[in-house]
């Protein structure tokens, strides 16, 4: 394979104005310049979106909604184009239809929560088991509530999703089927359209997390088809504290409210209270309307730059990185498949995964170290934690040489 000469020459021009838009890449760590491979556990900002929150701050600033002051106006009506906005980012059928929270683990816990009368003792919850903790552990909880029964979803010899036992697990007529779109852990990714069709017809609720998928893919909620679908704003070269909760508006508005007051309501006095209808039914309190703002600016971004030709680049830099890291060796390489999608997990033969990011920062390459919120995956590759380097549509092939030179030198004084 030829990744090396095909990526040298790919999309030079749009990739040069891609990242001199991301201030925090151009500093240095000590005497080396930052090499940032941990776009998986959070994305860099281009300038667009720190403009925006930004001129929120120093010219907008007031709470949305209900105000008559024209302050208020502009905030409301920034705040409430970006609902537009996502809706046709994610081709969802209404605006009603989109939830803000503050982030990927509120949409599930929302979700979670809102469907506990729903659920009875002996319902059955699937768990796909590369999930993130933030779509286990609120599982967990809505089991203790009700009774129900979790179960794993396992994983095939090569990190996959188990297909077929997914379908022998899918013949007990599960009440709730719990996906992640792509692996936060390994980077592999889930057929979600075959699974999600394939509970549905068993009668089951389907939540997608959508966290590591958003950045690198054309979301489409039509084509998946899942009740709920949800996402980060800061892995999508968004700001932190703002997340989305797509659901289907017959789904969203059967959930109890987890969080009431302020703006959720319609009427409240002392014989009782009405809630409002979506989405503000959902969203209660004073919003982050900043964050909104930001995310909007991100979706712009996103729609401009994340073409097929950059998607492709994009790939094609993953399949150099682990075909670099083959070659480097003395590396195991965790579920590596061609079609992954941001991230690469590895060890370095049995050193500490901890010692090797220490010792990779010392060179200014960031990279992740741990379990990365997936413990039960880890076991079930039965590993105490590895390393992941991860890229973003900034990351370019000299990022990726300054990772594989940096790794050898660590080899070397490792091993």
């Amino acid at each position: 394979m030829t990744h090396s000469a095909s990526t040298d020459t790919a999309l030079p021009d749009s990739y040069s104005q891609i990242r001199a838009q991301f201030p925090t890449l151009s500093q240095m760590l000590g005497d080396y310049p930052l090499c940032y491979l941990d776009t998986a556990a959070t994305s860099q900002k281009p300038q667009s979106v720190l403009d925006a929150m930004a001129q929120y701050y120093l010219n907008d600033n007031a709470n949305v909604h209900r105000a008559a002051h024209q302050l208020s106006a502009r905030a409301t009506s920034n705040y409430e184009k970006v609902r537009d906005e996502l809706q046709g980012f994610i081709n969802a059928k209404c605006r009603e239809e989109i939830i803000f929270t503050h982030g990927t683990t509120e949409s599930i816990n929302l979700v979670a929560y809102g469907l506990t009368p729903q659920v009875a003792a002996g319902d059955l919850i699937l768990i796909d088991t590369a999930a993130h903790h933030a779509n286990i552990v609120p599982w967990q909880e809505l089991a203790k509530r009700t009774s129900a029964i979790i179960k794993p979803i396992p994983l095939d010899q090569d990190g996959r999703l188990d297909l077929h036992a997914y379908q022998a697990l899918l013949a007990l007529k599960p009440k709730i089927v719990a996906l992640c779109h792509v692996s936060n852990a390994l980077g592999t990714v889930n057929p979600v359209v075959e699974l999600v069709q394939q509970a549905k017809a068993q009668g089951a609720i389907t939540l997608v997390d959508g966290a590591q998928a958003v950045a690198h893919l054309s979301l489409d909620m039509a084509a998946i088809d899942c009740d709920f679908y949800v996402f980060s704003g800061h892995k999508m070269y968004g700001p932190t504290g703002i997340g989305v909760l797509y659901g289907r508006f017959d789904k969203l508005d059967t959930l109890t409210p987890l969080l009431t007051g302020g703006e959720m309501i319609k009427r409240v006095s002392f014989d009782g209270t009405e809630f409002g209808s979506l989405p503000n039914r959902l969203e209660a309190g004073t919003p982050p309307i900043s964050e909104v703002i930001g995310l909007g600016a991100a979706i712009r971004f996103l729609q401009q730059y994340l073409t097929p030709a950059v998607q492709a680049h994009e790939a094609e830099l993953l399949q150099y990185l682990q075909q670099q890291l083959r070659t480097l060796g003395d590396v195991h390489l965790y579920a590596a498949h061609s079609d992954n999608l941001g991230a690469v997990a590895f060890n370095l033969g049995d050193e500490h995964h901890q010692d090797v990011g220490i010792l990779l920062d010392q060179q200014g390459v960031a990279v992740r170290c741990g379990h990365h919120c997936a413990m039960p995956l880890m076991q079930s590759l039965n590993l105490k934690g590895c390393c992941r380097a991860s890229i973003g549509i900034y990351t370019n092939k000299a990022d990726i040489d300054r990772f594989i030179a940096a790794l050898a030198s660590v080899k070397e004084l490792l091993l």
